[in-house]
């Protein structure tokens, strides 16, 4: 075993309800904050700033929805280290010495951002390394990291998809508060992500939706975040297997600049378990199937 995996025990973690209430799993994927002394060592920027990039206290939003029916999946690495929301292999051809596989994905929109599979840079654009990473290093990062975890996600929707015909996955994110463009307009408290309509059913949408607004937050669609490789990989109406992305504006839970909880912390759990609850209560039949568009 390698240094970061013994530091990384477990890189995530699943809890499978001892009895579920409805087939519905909540992931938190960019929660992670145990940082492998060797990413710290080969960074040019200190933790704080590496930090930028997780979506905080995530994890603990769906903490207790195990216990009350649903699966929950929560990753323990940073997304800065590996991001599982990416297709396995979007690299950066410049960020390595060696050469990636014919495979590799070199060319995408994330990958010139700077935002791939290992990133390049932290949320806020800073470039994170001081020199090129051996391309041996990445590829290990994905076969011990990224892809078991993959592999026990799929594993947990395809037990739900069988028992019930149905599944459905939350993939739970968070958003600063403001966007980098100043041209962007303000950032409501929650952006749901279907990609637009193609990843779930309309029905579920809206479910989760108007569950938020009841409960008193402001509520976008698909701007600025319409769901990453998660949404799309794993959302297939047709199928049964719908998927919706939620990002909570950081600024309603938590103070941003000293990552803390905030007064609001408490309340909003509480409200994260209410659309748990609404989710659950939609009749399984009423998602029905339909054809997937074309993107």
């Amino acid at each position: 075993m390698t240094e970061f995996n013994d530091e990384l025990s477990p890189p995530f973690e699943i809890v499978e309800p001892a009895q579920w209430r409805a087939p519905v799993v909540f992931n938190s994927p960019h929660s992670g904050s145990v940082y492998p002394k060797e990413f710290l060592n080969s960074s040019r920027i200190d933790l704080s700033a590496l930090r930028r990039s997780e979506d905080s206290f995530m994890d603990e939003m769906i903490e207790n929805l195990a216990a009350r029916g649903f699966g929950t999946v929560r990753v323990n690495f940073p997304r800065s280290y590996v991001d599982v929301n990416r297709e396995p292999y979007e690299l950066d051809p410049r960020m390595f010495t060696g050469r990636l596989p014919s495979f590799a994905n070199t060319r995408s929109m994330r990958v010139a951002g700077g935002l791939g599979t290992i990133p390049r840079v932290v949320g806020d654009g800073q470039d994170i390394y001081r020199e090129r990473l051996d391309v041996d290093d990445a590829l290990k990062r994905i076969e011990i990291l990224y892809k078991p975890y993959h592999r026990a996600l799929r594993r947990l929707i395809n037990g739900a998809h069988r028992a019930f015909g149905t599944a459905i996955v939350v993939d739970c994110h968070s958003m600063p508060s403001v966007g980098v463009s100043r041209d962007e307009p303000p950032r409501p408290d929650v952006v749901i992500g279907d990609r637009y309509g193609t990843s779930c059913s309309p029905l579920l949408t809206d479910i989760v939706e108007d569950t938020l607004k009841q409960l008193g937050y402001s509520v976008g669609r698909n701007k600025p975040y319409a769901g990453g490789f998660i949404t799309e990989h794993y959302g297939n109406p047709a199928s049964g297997l719908h998927t919706i992305q939620i990002e909570l504006n950081r600024a309603i839970y938590m103070d941003e600049r000293r990552r803390e909880r905030g007064p609001r912390f408490t309340r909003v759990i509480a409200d994260f378990s209410a659309v748990a609850d609404a989710i659950a209560e939609i009749p399984l039949g009423n998602l029905g199937s339909f054809p997937v568009a074309a993107e």
